[in-house]
């Protein structure tokens, strides 16, 4: 299930965020990862945790503590289901909470999710931490 209305993003465009010395999480950008026994073995650095198991509980909190982030990006191990699921349930609440903080807050979904993402960069320090391969499950 994946709302058409939500942009991807590619995993150099998100790259090139991540390493721009001016961006800061939570601040710049969020990276929203939904993966829940999968998280184990690396994640995107400065990702935000909040697995798909927990997500409907956790949305309204991380909708109030990203009011001022221009971008959030959600992704899953594949950005197949899970992680385009809870970009559209974020995006939906956030839409009925009508404020002006959100209106130029742009939502995407990473295009391959964390597999294709660590695939490419994952030797990239400033760009994958806590790597561990034999924790991976590809």
């Amino acid at each position: 299930m994946e709302s058409a209305a939500l942009p991807r993003i590619t995993g150099a465009e998100l790259a090139n965020i991540v390493k721009t010395d001016k961006n800061l999480p939570w601040q710049d950008y969020l990276i929203v990862d939904v993966r829940d026994s999968d998280w184990k073995g690396g994640n995107i650095k400065g990702s935000y945790n909040l697995p798909s198991l927990k997500f409907q509980s956790g949305v309204d909190d991380l909708i109030s503590k990203t009011k001022v982030v221009p971008m959030i990006i959600f992704h899953c191990k594949f950005s197949q289901e899970r992680g385009p699921v809870a970009a559209a349930i974020y995006d939906a609440r956030r839409t009925l909470q009508e404020a002006d903080e959100y209106k130029n807050q742009r939502v995407y979904v990473l295009h391959g999710g964390f597999n294709t993402f660590a695939a490419t960069y994952k030797d990239d320090p400033l760009l994958v931490e806590n790597w561990d391969e034999n924790a991976v499950v590809w």
